[in-house]
């Protein structure tokens, strides 16, 4: 008889959790929180989660890298890549107001462990860093192909993206406005026309 999968392989209770965490951090995340989120019990949690709040943060934010991962591999398969970037940011303007204002749970995190878990904080690091260096490899083949007039260094193209999405990540708080980020997106976006 073969007991219960492990229960941190479960991507609805890592979901479940993401969104508690990309709601309040974590910082102020409690374990009321994510038992009521997740329906563990305490027993359970621990169980699945050895190293804790730590670990199931870890890997609720290793979640949102393979969602990066997947836009990546869409990227390499697309007939327009550098279209698809800027589509990218602006579904960014479409999404609801409780989106604008949660933000990105990658560029949060970057902010709120700075000085506080170096860990986490480079491990959030490194995942904007992989999200910039592909956007630099668009870069660099769009130009090369000629489908992008711009022949700006590709990394300082791909740097000025990652800049683009951390600053509108906190943009988008201030200003939770459809038209109002959709007209600051396009004006951004023109550097990789």
């Amino acid at each position: 008889m073969r007991g219960r999968p492990t229960i941190y392989d479960n991507k609805e209770v890592l979901s479940k959790a993401q969104k508690v965490f990309w709601a309040k951090g974590f910082t102020a995340t409690s374990l009321e929180d994510i038992l009521e989120a997740t329906g563990l019990g305490s027993g359970s949690f621990y169980h699945a989660f050895k190293g804790g709040k730590k670990e199931l943060f870890r890997k609720a934010i290793q979640q949102r890298r393979e969602a990066f991962k997947q836009f990546r591999d869409e990227l390499e398969q697309s007939k327009a890549p550098v279209e698809l970037i800027k589509d990218f940011f602006r579904s960014m303007a479409k999404d609801d107001r409780e989106t604008h204002l949660l933000g990105c749970i990658i560029v949060n995190t970057v902010v709120e462990m700075a000085c506080l878990d170096s860990e986490l904080e480079e491990e959030a690091i490194t995942i904007l860093k992989e999200v910039e260096q592909f956007f630099t490899a668009t870069i660099r083949k769009a130009q090369k192909n000629g489908t992008l007039k711009n022949q700006t260094n590709p990394e300082i193209l791909g740097r000025y993206l990652i800049t683009l999405w951390n600053g509108m990540n906190v943009t988008r708080r201030m200003y939770p406005d459809q038209q109002i980020l959709s007209k600051q997106i396009e004006m951004q976006l023109e550097i990789i026309s």
